[in-house]
């Protein structure tokens, strides 16, 4: 345990981030296979040692040196040598790095199945909602917990046999629920393959050490009352919200995106809930098309200094149709591409404001709630340019994590979103130079500014989400007045 208090907050996306939940790329992860890769939210099957070794190991170190760099400065050639066989890496390893500050979900888990009671509370969910036998049971029951937090994520025992499907897209954190000032807000997935890692996060925080202080503050989504004398199962009757569509840009102000993932049923109960307990003042809901294109509001802008954002064209303005073809007055406009945000107020409900498009509202959100000076700027995806701007968000150009204001980690395969970059006067730097200065002592986190580091990204990438969905921050820094 730590010495100090375990402190949570988050008023803005962009504030010196101090504290994160991620989980490491576990064993399910080599498990998905093509017949049920859909079933479980993958378009593809990853090379789990190349995901490991190669990409994600690059993030903890990255991570590691901005938030925690006593672990690693000047110990990366024995923590990297081929004798340590990447224990610095692995949860269950002796030799892992067990920061409170780039703090890992698998070992959460253990740390609360070392309590007995909570330990059978928690199987006896798990097996339920898997269907497994009660012999199964018992003996996951006496099973060392260690151990147990890595079956209950992979899906896999010790001897490597399968006794349920993996949660494989536990690796991107930020779904499983969003940090809004001092208050968490749980997801309510849309897709059954989630239903086992929001179980075991709500677990976490209503049950582990670091969230005690908060657990009057964990805010879950509930169905609407007798929602369960509704005919069917229709998506329209669900009530469904996932992190990567809950963005905290400033204090008072929280955006939620209506997606192929958080319904509007969702996002109304997501409002009242954050207004009824005066969590924030302003709700704004972005409904974007519910396409599996785009997702989440993550995948289709992100933030990057309080003047900056990056996005995809087609979602910062509707498409505009040519009034002097035919076709414009023959045909409807397909309601399912345009994208529409309305701005909800605590003190003024019934009364919301329409932005015109989404560059309008985030324009109003750097100047107007961030104290920006200078005119904002939109970088776009793909630089803008056919078809690179549809291929690069899909590989998301536009999530992007912010290790502090102007300072961003993004795919290296996006080629015409860094030259967009460059052009807007970023600075360019591959990881692998970046921890060699860090490292070395050529440079160092706090003298960084406006960079965007380009992290590898042959597997990752084909998981479907960047590294604003691979993380959870639970602390950040306030943003300093301009």
């Amino acid at each position: 345990m730590q010495s100090n208090p375990f402190k949570i907050g988050v008023t803005t996306e962009i504030g010196r981030l101090r504290k994160l939940l991620v989980h490491s790329p576990d064993s399910g992860l080599g498990k998905v296979v093509p017949s049920k890769a859909q079933d479980w939210l993958f378009e593809d099957i990853v090379h789990l040692y190349t995901i490991r070794r190669n990409e994600y190991d690059y993030y903890i170190k990255l991570l590691m040196y901005f938030l925690d760099p006593e672990k690693i400065k000047g110990k990366l050639a024995a923590i990297d040598s081929e004798e340590a066989n990447r224990g610095f890496y692995k949860p269950n390893h002796p030799n892992f790095h067990h920061s409170e500050q780039v703090v890992e979900v698998q070992n959460l888990l253990a740390d609360i199945l070392a309590d007995t009671s909570k330990k059978k509370k928690l199987t006896a969910a798990v097996c339920a909602i898997e269907g497994c036998t009660y012999k199964l049971q018992l003996k996951l029951i006496d099973t060392d917990p260690k151990e147990l937090a890595e079956i209950f994520i992979s899906g896999t025992m010790a001897d490597d046999t399968m006794i349920f499907a993996p949660i494989p897209n536990l690796i991107f954190t930020r779904d499983v629920g969003t940090t809004i000032n001092q208050y968490i807000l749980l997801n309510k997935p849309a897709k059954k393959a989630r239903v086992r890692e929001t179980l075991l996060m709500r677990y976490i925080f209503f049950n582990h050490p670091f969230f005690e202080a908060y657990q009057n503050n964990v805010l879950e989504i509930p169905d609407p009352t007798q929602h369960f004398l509704r005919p069917g199962d229709e998506p329209s009757f669900r009530t469904t919200l996932e992190g990567g569509d809950v963005m905290m840009v400033s204090p008072n102000h929280v955006l939620i995106g209506v997606s192929e993932r958080t319904s509007e049923e969702g996002a109304n109960e997501a409002i009242k809930l954050l207004f009824d307990n005066h969590v924030v003042d302003k709700v704004t809901v972005v409904k974007i098309p519910a396409k599996r294109d785009y997702m989440h509001l993550d995948t289709v802008f992100t933030q990057v200094k309080r003047d900056t954002w990056v996005i995809l064209h087609s979602i910062a303005h509707s498409p505009v149709y040519d009034t002097t073809e035919p076709i414009h007055f023959l045909k409807e406009p397909e309601k399912l591409e345009a994208t529409t945000a309305i701005q909800f107020y605590k003190d003024r409900p019934g009364q919301p404001k329409v932005f015109e498009h989404v560059e309008a509202l985030l324009d109003d959100i750097s100047r107007n709630e961030l104290g920006s000076n200078s005119p904002t700027r939109i970088i776009y995806s793909g630089n803008h340019i056919f078809p690179y701007d549809s291929r690069e968000q899909w590989t998301d150009s536009c999530n992007l994590l912010a290790l502090k204001e102007g300072v961003v980690l993004g795919y290296d395969r996006n080629d015409k979103t860094v030259e967009a970059f460059k052009a807007n006067g970023f600075n360019i730097i591959k990881v692998q130079d970046l921890i060699a200065d860090l490292e070395s002592g050529r440079t160092d986190a706090a003298s960084l500014t406006d960079t965007l580091i380009l992290m590898p990204s042959a597997e990752l990438s084909r998981a479907r989400g960047g590294f604003h969905c691979m993380s959870l921050p639970i602390l950040r820094d306030e943003l300093s007045s301009k």
